[in-house]
């Protein structure tokens, strides 16, 4: 079973953290600890694993609270922990809101000592969702949150079965190889429906009630009569994102001119970001590589997490 080998607290940033018998959580993070406050970076996770492979390589003995966490896990692997996953300390719940940081270089007692520092790559840290009193011993629960991906197909003839599905399936293979490996908990699944906005708006709505992450609607949005996925897009979400399809348009319509009749679309609905993008394998392949290269710090923005 996970639990925690130390709590650690310290009165200055910059310097070890000192064992203590326990800590108290509350909405600002550990009471009495350098780092508390209306922060991203309330509470520090280090696992006890973590420090052991650091100092048998470094060759030094390595105490805990040293690399400045608030808490020393043992028996959990905080390298599959996620973006938004629950940590649930003792009484504490926590939420991920940041994996790894820039080390202060001379401004981190352990990198002047040894030249370097591992809460960069390993360090875990949350925001406190609910507080409560944590000490050596307390239980530790690591529950993954699923980043919901869905893949709308809108398609007269391939709601119909005309014709089998291309665009969606592409679209969630860049959805899924992207967020591989990324940190992240993928749950990509796909429908087929017709060029019907009250059934994407539908589709989108029941998505948005099982808390959906990313949406992506493929398929509708040129010029023609039943083309009506940007407007079911628009009168769903909140607000526009118009760079990054007025980016697309302009890289690939200096080519091809009647990329710039395309209508797609990026937007939001609270946390959710919803595309539309064309229907045609190519235009997934170019419209997805664009896309993806801000998915990520579109959703931490969406979170309220400062990821500059």
């Amino acid at each position: 079973m996970a639990e925690v080998v130390s709590v650690n607290i310290s009165e200055e940033k910059g310097t070890p953290k000192k064992p203590v018998e326990s800590i108290e959580i509350d909405d600002l993070g550990v009471k009495g600890d350098a780092h508390a406050g209306a922060v991203r970076r309330q509470v520090s996770l280090l696992s006890k694993e973590c420090i052991d492979a650091f100092a048998e390589k470094m060759g030094r003995n390595i105490e805990n609270g040293e690399f400045a966490e608030n808490i020393t896990t043992h028996g959990i692997d905080l390298e599959k922990v996620g973006m938004f996953d629950r940590l649930y300390v003792g009484d504490v719940e926590l939420e991920v809101s940041q994996i790894g940081k820039k080390c202060h270089g001379d401004g981190c007692a352990i990198f002047r000592d040894l030249g370097k520092c591992v809460m960069p790559d390993a360090g875990i840290f949350c925001k406190v969702i609910s507080g409560g009193k944590v000490s050596p011993g307390s239980a530790v629960e690591h529950r993954p949150r699923p980043f919901k991906c869905l893949v709308i197909t809108a398609s007269d003839r391939a709601s119909a079965g005309a014709y089998a599905d291309l665009s969606g399936p592409e679209v969630e293979k860049y959805l899924s190889g992207h967020l591989a490996g990324r940190r992240w908990h993928p749950a990509v699944r796909r429908v087929v429906l017709p060029d019907d906005a009250v059934a994407i708006v539908e589709a989108l709505e029941a998505f948005e009630e099982e808390g959906g992450d990313v949406a992506v609607v493929t398929g509708g949005t040129g010029i023609g009569p039943r083309d009506v996925t940007p407007e079911a897009v628009v009168s769903f979400c909140d607000q526009m994102i118009p760079g990054i399809m007025e980016g697309i348009r302009v890289k690939y319509g200096a080519e091809k001119p009647s990329a710039l009749l395309s209508r797609s679309v990026a937007a939001t609905k609270g946390t959710m970001l919803v595309y539309a993008i064309p229907g045609s394998v190519r235009a997934v392949s170019e419209y997805m590589t664009e896309i993806l290269k801000t998915l990520e710090h579109a959703v931490l923005m969406l979170h309220g997490v400062d990821a500059h």
